[in-house]
């Protein structure tokens, strides 16, 4: 039976390419996950915040390259996209510094749609990086390979999550009630969005 519209992003758009590495600014840099990177995921999910709005966690370094080797095949399967979010190498420094994550999942290319999740470690938090990291990836994935929706969801008792989101561009659209169970019950979770070529400012 086939499609009366064809695929709004075609398939291999993402796979027959090198999953890049995004700039976000001087200080900052998406960059696919490395299986060293394992230490810096563990840290994050022994943090009760992040515990406290996720469904997993990670005990060991191993589970955590577990995780990593899914977000690489994620995107040859165009399932997702995962990047760590970095601040990369500087002169006399010698090390780069991994301050959180940031992803696309629930990738649907044939309808151009995709959801926006991330985390932040707590010594990077009140910097800003949240907000910056999602905004770069949201250009890159509506400007550059052409998604025509983003959604990112979070529980509405969750406000930091809420700023960053307004920060990031991406409107506030409704409340899903009940929608999602947490390990305190069920959540209410507010669903915000961003569209291609929708003023990122409002």
């Amino acid at each position: 039976m086939p499609y009366l519209v064809p695929p709004h992003i075609p398939p291999g758009r993402l796979a027959d390419s090198a999953q890049p590495a995004l700039a976000v600014a001087d200080d900052l840099l998406l960059r696919p996950w490395r299986r060293a990177d394992a230490p810096a995921v563990v840290a994050a999910f022994a943090d009760p915040a992040i515990q406290h709005w996720h469904l997993r966690r990670a005990d060991t370094e191993d589970e955590a390259r577990d995780w990593i080797k899914q977000w690489q095949d994620a995107w040859n399967s165009e399932t997702g996209a995962h990047w760590a979010v970095v601040r990369p190498e500087r002169a006399g420094d010698g090390r780069e510094e991994v301050l959180g994550r940031v992803s696309l999942r629930s990738l649907v290319p044939t309808t151009g749609m995709a959801e926006c999740s991330y985390w932040v470690l707590p010594a990077a938090r009140g910097r800003g990086v949240a907000p910056r990291a999602v905004s770069s990836l949201a250009r890159w994935a509506l400007d550059e390979i052409g998604f025509e929706r983003l959604e990112l969801a979070h529980s509405v008792l969750n406000q930091r999550s809420c700023r960053v989101a307004a920060k990031s561009g991406f409107a506030l659209e409704g409340t899903r009630r009940r929608s999602l169970l947490h390990a305190d019950g069920w959540h209410d979770m507010h669903l915000h969005a961003r569209l291609r070529g929708e003023d990122a400012n409002g």
